[in-house]
C-alpha cells in the first residue's frame, strides 16, 4: 500500500506485483497486486497468516523470485527488467539475508561462515578476515570467531547469520523470521541487535514475523491476507 506523495524516490517501490504459480485449473495467485513503498532507513515488519503472500513478496525483494506482473524498483532502477546475473549482483551488493534456520556450514567456523558473502565477491583473504572479525564483534562475538555451530547455542547461531548478512555493508536487511527458533530472551536480544543496526548504521529492515512481541520493534508493520495488503501503520517504538 503507498503511503501518499514522497518528495523523493523511495529506496523500493513495488507497484501492482502479481505472482502465480501453476497453469489453467492448478493455477495459484499467491500476491493479488501489491503497492509498497519502503524509504531507506525504515524498519518495517511483515505480518499476516500462513499463505498470505507476504514469504513470496520477500523472496521477491531479494531477487529470489521473480514477479509475474508489475514493477519492482530499487533506487528507481526496474528489477524485473535485470538480467539474473544483474538480480545476483545486486543481491551480492545490496542485500543482507537472515533466515530462522540460521543457515550456517556445520563444519565451517563461525569466522569463515561470515566471510562466505566476501569471498563469492573476490575480496583478498586479509580485508575478509579483518571484516568478518568486525561483523562478529559487532553482533557480540568477540572471541568466539573459531567455534563452529554446534559449539554455539540456537541464539549465538543467529548472531553469526546476522553478522554474515551484514559484512558486506548491505543497504537492506531481509529477515524471515529470525526468531522463529529461539527462545524468549535469545528471540528479544536478537530483536534488540537488528533495531540496533537499524538505528545506528540506518540498515533498512524489512522482516516476516507472526509474532506480534517481535513486530513492536519495528516502526512500520504492513499486514497481507489473501495476497494483498490489507494494513499498513507506523507505530512508536521505545528507546
Amino acid at each position: 500500500m503507498n503511503t501518499g506523495t514522497r518528495s523523493t524516490t523511495p529506496l523500493i517501490r513495488l507497484s501492482g506485483i502479481t505472482r502465480s504459480y501453476g497453469r489453467g485449473a492448478a493455477e495459484f495467485q499467491a500476491l493479488k497486486g501489491i503497492d509498497l513503498d519502503v524509504d531507506e532507513g525504515e524498519f518495517v515488519a511483515v505480518m499476516g497468516p500462513s499463505g498470505s503472500g507476504k514469504s513470496t513478496a520477500m523472496n521477491i525483494l531479494g531477487c529470489l523470485d521473480s514477479p509475474t506482473a508489475g514493477s519492482y524498483e530499487f533506487q528507481g532502477v526496474h528489477v524485473e527488467r535485470m538480467t539474473r546475473d544483474q538480480r545476483a549482483l545486486l543481491r551480492r551488493h545490496f542485500l543482507g539475508f537472515v533466515f530462522q534456520g540460521f543457515n550456517l556450514l556445520s563444519r565451517t567456523t563461525a569466522l569463515e561462515n561470515v566471510e562466505l558473502p566476501l569471498i563469492y565477491r573476490g575480496e583478498p583473504a586479509a580485508s575478509r578476515h579483518a571484516a568478518a572479525r568486525a561483523a562478529l564483534k559487532q553482533v557480540g562475538l568477540d572471541g568466539w570467531e573459531d567455534h563452529t555451530p554446534n559449539e554455539l547455542s540456537g541464539g549465538q547461531q543467529q548472531r553469526v547469520a546476522i553478522a554474515r548478512a551484514i559484512v558486506t555493508g548491505p543497504k537492506v536487511l531481509l529477515a524471515d523470521e529470525p526468531t522463529g527458533n529461539l527462545d524468549t530472551h535469545n528471540s528479544q536480544e536478537i530483536m534488540e541487535l537488528i533495531a540496533g543496526l537499524n538505528r545506528e548504521r540506518g540498515i533498512t529492515v524489512l522482516m516476516v514475523t507472526h509474532e506480534p512481541d517481535m513486530a513492536v520493534y519495528a516502526k512500520r508493520v504492513v499486514r497481507f491476507v489473501d495476497g494483498r495488503v490489507d494494513s499498513d501503520h507506523r507505530q512508536e517504538v521505545s528507546a
